[in-house]
C-alpha cells in the first residue's frame, strides 16, 4: 500500500506512521497538476521495495520523473547525521513544499527530534516563526527565499533566531551568501538530491558517514543516506547504483576533502569546440551589482554548434545593469568563449520546484532574441 497525501499535515501524519513502520508514503501537492499522472505512474497498488518509508518523485526536468525510494533508515541516517552537524536536534520550520525532498525531511527531523514541524501555511515568515515551541530551531530555504526575507526587516529578525538555516535547492550566488551572514544568518550551504535522503555535504564537508568521491569529473556519494532505488525501474537503479556508490549528473571537484560543485554534467555548453560550464557563467554574472538572479543555457548555432545564452533577474526592473558591462565581467574572468552572445532581462525565472530554475523554458524565452 502506498498513501498519496496532499496536505502538508495529512503528510506529516503519514510520514510520522510510515517511520513507525506503517505504510509508505507518495507525498503529493494538490496544485500540482500532475498529480495524477504521478499516480498513476509510481502504480501505488504495486509492492515498494523492502523498508520504504516515503517515494519522492523527481522534478523530470529532462524527462518522466522518477519515484525515488528511501528507507526509514536512510532517512533516519540523514536527519541523525544533520542534527550532529548542526549541534543537536531542534524543531524545524517548514517553509519548502511537502512533496519534494528538503520538506520531507524538514518533517522527518523533526518527527525525529520528538518535536511536530511548524507549518508556516498563509502566515507571514515572522509569524510562523513566533509559533515555534522547540528549544533548538532550525529551518531550510532556496536562495530566492532567503533574498526576500533579507529584504524584510521583520522576517529577517525572526530568521536570526535560528541555530542553523540550511540553503540548497539551487546554487546560491556568493554575494547573497555573504550579505546573509553579515547580517547575522546562521546559513549552511547543502548539496544533495532525492536519490540522498537530501542534503548529505554541508558547506562543501559531507555529513558524517557520507562518503564523496569524484570519478571522470562526475560526483559520486556512498553511504547510509542513499536510496534503496527507482520505483518500478530496476534497470534505472542498477544504472545509478552500483557498488554501494550514487553516480551523480553533477560536475565536482575535491581539494583536500572539500567538494566543490561545478554545475551538471548534460548543461555543458559546446560553443565552437570550447566547452563552458554555465554554472561558472552564473557565479560571475551573479556578482556584478544590479543582478539579482541569472540562468545561463545553451542556444543552437549552425556556426558555433551551441551558443552561451543567459537570462538575468536584475534588482531594479526599472534600472538594470548594462548587458555590456555584464558581458565585459564574464570576458574578464571567464575568456571570450564564455561570454554570452545572447543576454535579456527578464523579470522572474520559471522554476519547476523550489530554487530550481527550469531551464527547459529558459531556453525557450530566450530564442526569441
Amino acid at each position: 500500500m502506498l498513501l498519496t497525501p496532499v496536505d502538508n499535515s495529512e503528510i506529516v501524519d503519514a510520514l510520522d506512521g510510515a517511520l513507525d513502520g506503517g505504510p509508505a508514503v507518495l507525498p503529493l501537492s494538490s496544485s500540482d497538476p500532475r498529480g495524477d499522472d504521478l499516480r498513476k505512474a509510481m502504480a501505488p497498488a504495486e509492492p515498494t521495495l523492502p523498508g520504504t518509508a516515503v517515494v519522492v518523485a523527481t522534478s523530470g526536468s529532462t524527462g518522466t520523473p522518477k519515484g525515488v525510494e528511501l528507507s526509514t533508515g536512510a532517512l533516519t541516517a540523514s536527519a541523525a547525521a544533520t542534527h550532529a552537524r548542526l549541534g543537536g536536534a531542534g524543531q524545524w520550520l517548514l517553509t519548502l513544499p511537502a512533496h519534494h525532498i528538503a520538506g520531507v525531511q524538514v518533517i522527518v527531523r523533526s518527527l525525529l527530534a520528538g518535536t511536530r514541524p511548524a507549518l508556516r501555511g498563509a502566515q507571514t515568515f515572522a509569524d510562523a516563526v513566533a509559533s515555534m515551541t522547540g528549544r533548538r530551531r532550525y529551518t531550510s530555504l532556496v536562495p530566492t527565499q532567503l533574498s526576500r526575507i533579507l529584504d524584510d526587516p521583520v522576517a529577517l529578525d525572526a530568521l536570526r533566531s535560528f541555530d542553523a538555516v540550511l540553503l540548497g535547492g539551487a546554487a546560491t550566488p556568493a554575494p547573497l551568501l555573504d550579505r546573509a551572514r553579515a547580517a547575522g544568518v546562521a546559513v549552511r550551504t547543502t548539496y544533495g538530491m532525492s536519490e540522498t535522503a537530501g542534503g548529505c555535504v554541508y558547506d562543501g564537508m559531507p555529513l558524517d558517514g557520507v562518503r564523496v568521491r569524484v570519478v571522470d569529473g562526475v560526483i559520486e556519494l556512498a553511504g547510509p543516506v542513499l536510496a534503496s532505488g527507482y520505483r518500478l525501474d530496476p534497470a534505472g537503479t542498477a544504472a545509478a547504483f552500483a557498488g554501494g556508490w550514487f553516480r551523480t549528473t553533477d560536475l565536482g571537484m575535491l581539494d583536500d576533502g572539500t567538494l566543490s560543485v561545478l554545475g551538471r554534467a548534460d548543461f555543458m555548453i559546446n560553443t565552437g569546440g570550447v566547452k563552458v560550464a554555465p554554472a561558472a557563467v552564473e557565479a560571475v554574472l551573479a556578482a556584478q551589482p544590479g543582478v539579482a538572479e541569472v540562468c545561463v543555457v545553451d542556444l543552437p548555432d549552425e556556426e558555433w554548434g551551441q551558443l552561451v545564452a543567459a537570462a538575468v533577474v536584475p534588482t531594479d526592473p526599472a534600472r538594470p545593469p548594462a548587458a555590456e558591462a555584464l558581458r565585459a565581467a564574464v570576458r574578464a574572468r571567464l575568456g571570450g568563449p564564455a561570454t554570452p552572445k545572447v543576454l535579456r532581462f527578464a523579470g522572474a525565472l520559471p522554476s519547476h520546484g523550489p530554487g530550481k530554475v527550469n531551464r527547459i523554458e529558459v531556453r525557450d524565452m530566450l530564442r526569441g532574441t
